[in-house]
């Protein structure tokens, strides 16, 4: 029950802060908002306030912020209703739609700049090698404890964390990584050729981190964004793994699968060391998912934030719209495919939840 309630909330969190960005600026752009949803399929409870619905719905997977004349809805009589969708100017449009993704990341910023407030529980561990493993991959190239890692192939380390992430993500087997770091002041690059456990099946470089550090005053900033930074890297990271097909079914989750194998596990780990770990714990995978959102709402593929911007912007360069209900039917195909692809992200979960 515990795991459900924390689910619930965390995606409520997240899908109310990306809805209320587009209500938001809808408001503020004389938009007429129709339907301010929280989650999908029937509705359980509701009130009209003004011109807005507001709904609760049995699902909580998602959410909607639906507005007058979208979609090429009653196209003829939304271009000329006044505080339609469609009769708003393109740039009121833009702003309407952007404003999802970017209070997601506003979020995003919130739950970060708590969490490195926190640092008592939550342990923000810097790229300092604490220990290197005798005879490992690392050792062998000529890494020392007290090293500070910079750049992997190039590559900007700001967290320990981002080690682990490059090796699971970006690195190609067999290659060796170049490893830009610094040492008494000094920075030395060395190639380090990491090596594949048997037990984990990842590619390690042999080191080990116990560098934790507590910011205090301005520099609590610049860890924020370190957070979120890496939030960021992990989630294009893995939507490129995704896309290139470098990922098996059980590592793909739906939200049943966020609920069981993250949110469950994380809360089961979690619980034996009080209720700040819990809430760290919880306000991590928040931080994920509102960064998660973010993002993907923003790719340029129908039915998401992200098609929609596309056709403005073909808007603004032609000087005028693309026939509304043209618009509307690419959204509409996109929304079919993207209702079609939970059911098979359900069907996923559910064979990566269920021992059989």
């Amino acid at each position: 029950m515990m795991t459900f309630i924390l689910f619930v909330v965390i995606f409520g969190v997240v899908v109310i802060a990306h809805e209320f960005g587009h209500f938001l600026l809808a408001k503020l752009n004389g938009i007429h908002v129709i339907e301010f949803a929280v989650g999908m399929g029937p509705t359980l409870v509701s009130t009209t306030i003004g011109e807005t619905k507001y709904s609760l719905k049995l699902f909580p997977i998602g959410g909607a912020c639906m507005f007058e004349g979208e979609d090429g809805q009653n196209v003829k009589e939304s271009l000329m209703a006044e505080g339609s969708f469609s009769a708003a100017g393109v740039w009121s449009r833009i702003a309407t739609v952007v404003a999802g993704p970017l209070f997601n990341f506003l979020l995003a910023f919130v739950i970060a700049f708590a969490m490195v407030n926190m640092a008592d529980e939550f342990a923000i561990r810097e790229p300092i090698v604490s220990q290197v493993t005798e005879d490992g991959a690392a050792a062998e190239a000529g890494l020392q404890a007290g090293d500070r890692i910079l750049k992997l192939d190039g590559e900007t380390v700001r967290l320990y964390q981002e080690i682990p992430l490059y090796l699971q993500t970006s690195y190609e087997p067999g290659a060796p990584i170049s490893v830009e770091c610094e040492r008494d002041g000094n920075r030395y690059t060395m190639k380090v050729q990491p090596r594949l456990d048997e037990q984990t099946g990842t590619y390690m470089m042999g080191i080990m981190n116990s560098e934790f550090v507590e910011p205090k005053g301005l520099s609590v900033l610049p860890h924020t964004w370190y957070q979120i930074r890496y939030s960021v890297k992990a989630t294009y990271k893995s939507l490129g793994k995704l896309l290139r097909g470098d990922v098996s079914r059980k590592d793909v989750a739906g939200p049943v699968g966020i609920a069981v194998n993250v949110v469950g596990k994380t809360y089961e780990a979690a619980k034996d060391y009080g209720w700040k770990s819990v809430l760290v714990s919880m306000l991590n995978i928040t931080l994920m998912l509102t960064v998660n959102l973010g993002i993907i709402n923003l790719l340029p593929l129908p039915a998401l934030d992200g098609g929609r911007l596309i056709f403005m912007i073909v808007e603004v360069f032609r000087g005028k719209p693309v026939p509304p209900e043209k618009e509307g039917m690419v959204h509409f195909i996109g929304l079919i495919f993207f209702m079609a692809l939970m059911v098979l992200v359900l069907f996923n979960d559910i064979r990566n939840v269920l021992p059989f």
